[in-house]
Order: C-alpha cells, then structure tokens, then sequence
C-alpha cells in the first residue's frame, strides 16, 4: 500500500526561527519517514503582504532550503519545491476560484489578522483570493493530510470545500485533504513575551544564529514583570524563559530544570541564572543544527540540485493533477 501524501511549507520572507522548529519543523522530520511528504517553499505567497520585496526571495529561498535541511528535513525522503515555478499551480487556482464566493473568503478567520499585522487597509484580489491559491497547493500533489495547528484547521476547511464542490459537480477525482493536529504540537512565544515569534518585530532566535546573538536574545528575554527581584516568588507557567526551557530541555538537563522551577517558584533563584541556564540548553541544541548548515552551505550546487530535482516531481504531479481536473470538466480540447 502506498503512503498517505503530506503538503505543508512555509513563505520564505527569511531565515527560520525556533518558533518554527516547535510549531512544525520537528514534526515534519518525523513525519517524512510515514508519509509522502512535500514540502512547498511559497514564494507566491509573499506577494499578498511583500509585493515590493521580490528582490529577496532568491536568497530567503536558499536560506529556508538550509534551516531545512539542518533540522534534519531529507530531500530523499520529501519532495522540496518552488511553489511559483509550478504554472500549473496557478491554472488550478483560476478553476478553482469559480467555486468558492468572495464571502466566503471575506469569513477567514485570518484575513483580518494579516491586515492588521501587514497594516493593509484594503484587501488587494491576491491576499483575498489566497485560500484559493493554497487549496490549489494542497490538491495540486492530491494531498491526503496537512499538518497544522488547532488555530488553523479553518484554513484547511476552505480546500475541502473546494474539492467537494469540484467532485460534485465534476467528477469524484480530489481527495478531500484532513487537517493533520498532532497531539503534541506547540508554540512559542517572542522572546519579549508579546505573541508568537515574528522576524518583522525581531522578538526572534533564529536556527541559524550564533552563540553571541542567542546569549544577547535570551539574557534580555521578558521574564515575570511582577518579580523585581531574584529572592521573590515568581510565575513559571506564563513566563518565556520556562517556556524555552520546557521546549529544549531534555535528557539529563531535565532534573536541572526541576530544581530552577521549585526555586524560582520560592523565590531562591534569579532570573539572570534560569536565563544562563537556557543559554546553555539552547546551545546543546542548536550546535549541531549550525555544524550540518555550515556542511550545506558550502555547496550550492547542492542547494540548486534539490530544487531542481524537487521541483520537476512536483511539476510532474501538477501536470497530472491538471489534466484529470480538466478532463473531469471536459476542456481538455486537444
């Protein structure tokens, strides 16, 4: 039997951040040894929020390809592509579009969001038209499953309709993609306790930064405000530091960060030490992230042969995918 298809990705407007690695990068490793994974770089994307910044997706493409393939992400296991060098891609979404109504779009839990944080006044036709483009990301490979969040399986719902209304008015040929939680998928938080990590508000530690820029981002992280000073009780469940430490904490460290919660919650520790202390968790970790970047980064040839190689399977399938929609919906002509 033949595995279950994965799609999932990320816009490449910059460099990968922890954030990222615990909210989806460590489950797409396990998840590529189950599933048929593919892995979408969606440059398009970007246009709805950075029309003026196209100058720099070649470069924040190779970046993302590296934090890839740092953490573990195997291009002989998943396919890594280039979303806009699919022009069948955007051949499905016009289709597509014709199923859906601009209310329904209008209703996106997210839309606001974006506007508010892009700081867009007015919609332009791409940022409202962008659930189309992604629900022709997601059948384009016929996707069985996309890992997401619990606050974005409305995003999903938007594809299933899409493919629903095309097999009954057409011919049964999408699958209706399931969103894929995993029980223990999380968050993080900004380092200055505001929200998620954001690289435009720099409340950020990236997989790629070194030891200087992780010690500087951790010992000004936000704490508890309301603990002034170190032989004060203090709140761990709500406090960034622990939540860093919760996340990348592990093995024989473990018993080490017991001990900081008990004192920090009797106030017998401060908070420049619990910081010192994830300081140190944080470098376990990512030096061997930063010692296989390097392995990668000095060959690009490399970095261009994945893409290469990702992108024609995935075109290979978009082509696919394209003419059984246009053959369901007899337009097929020669």
């Amino acid at each position: 039997m033949s595995k279950k298809r994965i799609l999932t990705g990320d816009r490449p407007t910059g460099r990968l951040h922890l954030g990222h690695y615990v909210g989806s990068l460590r489950n797409r490793v396990r998840l590529q040894d189950e599933y048929e994974c593919f892995f979408i770089i969606a440059d398009l994307h970007t246009l709805t929020t950075r029309p003026e910044r196209t100058g720099e997706l070649k470069e924040n493409i190779r970046q993302q390809v590296l934090d890839y393939l740092s953490v573990g992400i195997d291009p002989a296991k998943s396919t890594i592509y280039v979303q806009s060098m699919i022009p069948e891609n955007e051949e499905l979404a016009v289709i597509f579009s014709n199923l859906v109504t601009v209310p329904r779009l209008e209703r996106m839990p997210t839309l606001k969001d974006v506007m508010r944080d892009s700081k867009i006044e007015i919609p332009s036709l791409g940022l409202l038209m962008y659930p189309v483009l992604q629900s022709a990301d997601i059948l384009m490979p016929r996707a069985h499953l996309v890992p997401v969040g619990k606050d974005q399986a409305s995003h999903i719902e938007v594809t299933r309709e899409i493919a629903r209304e095309f097999n009954r008015v057409y011919s049964e040929i999408l699958p209706v993609p399931e969103a894929l939680i995993p029980d223990d998928i999380g968050t993080l938080p900004g380092t200055d306790g505001k929200g998620k990590m954001s690289k435009s508000v720099g409340n950020v530690i990236n997989l790629s930064d070194d030891s200087a820029t992780v010690r500087k981002q951790v010992m000004g992280m936000y704490t508890d405000p309301n603990r002034v000073h170190g032989d004060e009780p203090g709140d761990i469940d709500n406090n960034p530091v622990f939540m860093y430490l919760d996340a990348f904490c592990g093995g024989q460290d473990e018993g080490r960060l017991e001990d900081y919660r008990s004192r920090y919650l009797t106030g017998t520790v401060k908070d420049s030490e619990v910081k010192e202390f994830l300081v140190e968790v944080l470098e376990k970790f990512l030096e061997p992230i930063r010692k296989k970047r390097a392995e990668f980064e000095v060959q690009p040839e490399l970095i261009d042969k994945i893409l290469r190689e990702g992108t024609a399977k995935a075109r290979d399938e978009a082509q696919k995918t394209l003419d059984a929609v246009k053959s369901a919906m007899k337009i097929n002509y020669f």
